[in-house]
């Protein structure tokens, strides 16, 4: 039903026609069986992050900020409990308020960084619409409502997007460089944010994008800062151009081409540095743009991650790999919108 309805909304606001709708794979909409295996390892996890979670609602250790705590919220929400009434709906709440509390009231920033602000507004915007903002603040008073501080986010994005010279961001939302990383992370949460149903100006995606385009070489490469040219980059940057290209609609570009070319090409690649980064970027960017190339891709990651998972449910012991690390599998369930295809 979630599904269904998010088409019908997405349609709407001009994302796809309503004519493709009816035409795309019912198995891709709404998926297949989740398998038991999968289902024990993603529920083993989630109650590791539920243990993990302090008492202000946020979680530790390694990049620990709004960006991880948006990380570890969206894996309780693409699970596809009920966030109001479901087994984490306390976890879900006090994840929001940490959230919406950290958010500078002024200026709109996320902390610890433009790539904490980036996964925050993803988190906040998947939130928006689905968790019952009346059932939220449990007594307390609000700070502010998820519609507001989305509108501070992507206000705070645009402002900071205009003092770079490259049309990016970097970690402050002062920086002048940008690199390709937070660019992608910063316009996912736009991309969603816009999804929700807030105002996002186009001429700061349209920056952003064209930064992404000037960074990605001819062989699908992707340069980590400067935006000029491939130059070798990790594959995880080539998982993010690809991505982003699919959900922008820019699939006809030279550079979304080589990028997936690239990424369909290492299918079976051990990231060595940021596997958990890679996962999540990669599972994303293959599901929108070669659904069968994700399938292999995923039930391979199914496998992994099963052998990866420790006995307390965690993987390596933390937040930021836990959650990173069920996102990489959570379309398998398809409830986010941002996983809509």
């Amino acid at each position: 039903m979630r599904s269904l309805l998010m088409s019908v909304v997405l349609a709407a606001a001009g994302l796809f026609s309503p004519a493709e709708a009816p035409a795309q794979d019912p198995t891709l909409r709404f998926g297949e069986t989740i398998p038991a295996e999968l289902q024990a390892l993603y529920e083993r996890g989630l109650g590791w992050l539920a243990n993990a979670q302090t008492d202000s609602g946020s979680w530790t250790g390694s990049h620990q900020g709004s960006g991880l705590d948006g990380i570890c919220l969206m894996a309780f929400l693409a699970s596809g409990e009920d966030p109001n009434f479901g087994k984490y709906a306390a976890n879900v709440r006090r994840a929001l308020r940490a959230l919406l509390s950290s958010q500078n009231g002024e200026t709109g920033y996320l902390p610890n960084s433009m790539y904490h602000h980036g996964f925050g507004m993803l988190a906040l915007s998947e939130a928006y619409g689905c968790v019952d903002e009346s059932l939220l603040w449990e007594g307390k008073k609000p700070v502010r409502s998820i519609a507001q501080a989305l509108e501070l986010a992507i206000r705070c994005s645009v402002t900071s997007q205009k003092k770079n010279r490259y049309g990016g961001w970097r970690y402050s939302p002062d920086a002048t460089d940008a690199d390709t990383s937070v660019v992608g992370a910063m316009l996912m949460g736009l991309f969603a944010a816009r999804n929700a149903g807030m105002e996002v100006p186009d001429e700061c995606i349209q920056s952003a994008l064209e930064y992404m385009r000037r960074s990605t070489g001819k062989d699908g490469s992707v340069a980590y800062s400067g935006g000029f040219g491939g130059l070798g980059g990790s594959l995880n940057l080539t998982a993010i151009a690809t991505l982003l290209g699919a959900v922008s609609k820019s699939k006809e570009t030279n550079e979304y081409k080589a990028a997936l070319g690239r990424l369909r090409e290492n299918l079976e690649h051990k990231e060595p540095n940021y596997a958990e980064y890679f996962g999540y970027y990669a599972a994303q960017a293959l599901f929108q743009s070669d659904y069968a190339a994700w399938q292999k891709w995923n039930t391979a990651k199914i496998r992994a991650l099963h052998s990866a998972q420790r006995s307390d449910g965690s993987f390596s012991g933390g937040a930021y790999e836990t959650g990173m690390s069920l996102l990489a599998l959570a379309l398998n369930y398809r409830f986010l919108p941002i996983y809509e295809r």
